[in-house]
């Protein structure tokens, strides 16, 4: 099936087929689409942990989809009328308002810019309501991240998703969507690597 087509399931399942490859069952971790998968997966799979980086929500995507259409109409349509989310950040500056922040060198922005590939469309329908996330079926320990600046997923959005995962969500201050492009992503990288370790330890995994 082409990636454009792909259901939340098919991305599941790509997952899982290399989970099952591997001698021992990995921590998950997934950014936006990839934190949406990431819960899926967990509802039917065991690992040690998983982590989420400016996830989608566990409720849905349908705040995000509200701020898109007041924010960018156009492009929302335009998106709405091709099934194609590309359109979404199909320019350099819906590309920096949706992902990025202030301090995001501009030479950086055009460069992940460049980079840009179409997504899928019903795996967005997915994640607005046909698929759902069931955090109750989660037994695996979560850390949730977010930005204070992600104009995708909000930190009001992210802390909703860590309350239904029964933790409290961490807010990286001056940061955007991309988490781990923008300056200062070694903090998150720092931060995760730090709370698999305290996990692995047994010592308490409470926010820092």
């Amino acid at each position: 099936m082409l990636a454009v087509h792909s259901t939340i399931a098919d991305y599941v399942d790509d997952v899982a087929t290399v989970a099952n490859e591997l001698p021992s069952r990995p921590v998950v971790i997934g950014h936006s689409m990839g934190g949406f998968i990431v819960q899926k997966y967990l509802e039917s799979h065991s690992a040690p942990a998983g982590v989420l980086l400016g996830s989608a929500p566990s409720g849905g995507i349908w705040r995000s989809t509200l701020r898109t259409l007041r924010r960018h109409p156009r492009a929302l349509l335009a998106e709405t009328l091709t099934l194609s989310p590309y359109r979404l950040v199909g320019t350099l500056e819906l590309a920096r308002d949706h992902m990025f922040s202030a301090q995001m060198p501009e030479a950086d922005v055009e460069r992940y810019f460049a980079l840009l590939q179409e997504d899928s469309h019903r795996a967005m329908l997915d994640m607005l309501v046909l698929n759902l996330p069931k955090p109750k079926r989660v037994t695996a320990p979560m850390l949730v991240l977010g930005a204070d600046h992600d104009h995708a997923f909000s930190p009001k959005e992210v802390r909703a998703t860590a309350r239904a995962y029964g933790t409290e969500a961490e807010i990286f201050p001056n940061m955007a969507h991309h988490m781990l492009l923008e300056p200062g992503w070694e903090r998150v990288a720092e931060r995760i690597d730090g709370w698999l370790r305290q996990l692995q330890s047994g010592a308490p995994k409470s926010p820092e």
